[in-house]
């Protein structure tokens, strides 16, 4: 959607973000933008490398809807003490969710309507061996 200065909408476009007040004219952002920093951030809230997480955005009328789809970090399974100590997936995803919308709208300067997250997989630390 383009909002122009006067903070008309208008246009046809649904990648557009406001103009600063007092500036004519509409600043126009890419989707492949969008969906680069929104994997940035993901991959930075989630704790996985960029290249591991897939993200989809689409404008609707009350805001951008995210799809992220990553691994979930977890924690070795013989380590019984990490285990016991790490919060539930459930609530892991909830407090992704909410981080991403916290950090994307600052970000991109846009209301997010929705965020949904798919955990594709896990992934466990690298053992690293002591000398």
């Amino acid at each position: 959607m383009r909002t122009d200065t006067d903070g008309t909408a208008g246009g046809e476009s649904p990648r557009l973000a406001a103009a600063a007040p007092g500036v004519a004219g509409r600043t126009e952002v890419a989707e492949r933008v969008l969906v680069g920093v929104a994997r940035a951030v993901s991959a930075d809230v989630i704790g996985v490398p960029r290249g591991e997480v897939s993200v989809g955005v689409a404008d609707r009328r009350d805001g951008m809807a995210l799809k992220v789809s990553s691994p979930l970090p977890v924690p070795d399974l013989d380590d019984a003490d990490a285990v016991r100590s790490t919060t539930p997936v459930l609530e892991r995803a909830a407090q992704m969710q909410e981080q991403l919308r916290e950090r994307l709208t600052h970000l991109l300067g846009r209301d997010i309507a929705r965020i949904d997250v798919t955990v594709t997989g896990a992934r466990i630390p690298e053992r690293k061996r002591v000398r």
